[in-house]
């Protein structure tokens, strides 16, 4: 997935920017719009297929400026995470205790570097932005079988027992016993906010042939800190500050859809 995002970053970089140059000298007319409110997904090297989601708001200041704020909700992952499958098709995984969703508002200043025509190519904007990052730990809960053995003498067929739990790596040392991985919201209620901090820069490729109307791409790269590790990982005998972080980088693409006036 990382390896992918940067190519796709670079590879977008590289073409839109041969394109708006040709475009440049015949993109002279000035914006048609004051505001603009997008949404759409997050991909980024810190997790699956899909990241998270986003929504924006772009406010002009003047021809070339702009102001905006995000708010993204994404989830992070560290490259330590191992899957595993046990014999019956359970997936989970090992020495996962806590999933890791981080809320970043943004605000920020954007600035154009090539301007589309008034009805079709594509427009360029840098963009810088900071804000506070709220991480969320949720418990990481798996179904673990409490089943006792048959005994032929005094229970020969043990009533089934698997009950869900926080994944503990001592408590929970027998993995043969792992049944499978619960609902991601089995630990609704013991939710752990951190609070930390980002900064993000970014190129916005935005396309379109309308002027109320608006898709595109936002590609850039992003890190945050926090004030303390957040563990989500636990696999003895490794010291958990060997597995876990409290400052975070990641490339990213958002793709996003929305509209504007």
């Amino acid at each position: 997935m990382r390896p992918f995002l940067y190519s796709a970053f670079l590879l977008t970089a590289a073409l839109l920017a041969s394109t708006t140059a040709a475009q440049a000298q015949e993109a002279q007319d000035t914006p048609g719009y004051q505001k603009e409110f997008t949404y759409g997904i997050n991909l980024n090297t810190n997790a699956g297929l899909i990241g998270g989601v986003a929504v924006r708001s772009t406010r002009r200041i003047t021809d070339d400026w702009a102001r905006f704020w995000i708010l993204e909700g994404v989830e992070v992952k560290t490259r330590k995470e191992q899957r595993v499958q046990n014999n019956i098709g359970g997936v989970y995984v090992r020495g996962k205790t806590n999933y890791l969703f981080a809320l970043r508002p943004t605000v920020g200043v954007q600035r154009t570097i090539f301007r589309k025509a008034a009805e079709s190519g594509v427009e360029v904007d840098g963009m810088l932005g900071a804000g506070p990052s709220i991480a969320l730990l949720l418990p990481y809960y798996i179904y673990f079988d409490y089943t006792p053995k048959p005994d032929p003498q005094t229970n020969p067929n043990p009533r089934e027992d698997i009950r869900p739990e926080q994944y503990d790596p001592v408590k929970h040392a027998d993995v043969s016993r792992i049944y499978d991985r619960a609902p991601i919201f089995s630990g609704i209620g013991d939710v752990k906010p951190n609070i930390g901090a980002h900064l993000r820069g970014a190129l916005n490729f935005e396309y379109g042939r309308y002027r109320d109307a608006v898709a595109g791409v936002e590609a850039g790269m992003l890190v945050e800190a926090y004030t303390k590790r957040l563990v989500t990982l636990e696999v003895p005998p490794t010291p958990t500050d060997k597995l876990n972080n409290n400052v975070f980088t990641s490339v990213y693409v958002t793709l996003y859809i929305g509209s504007r006036k």
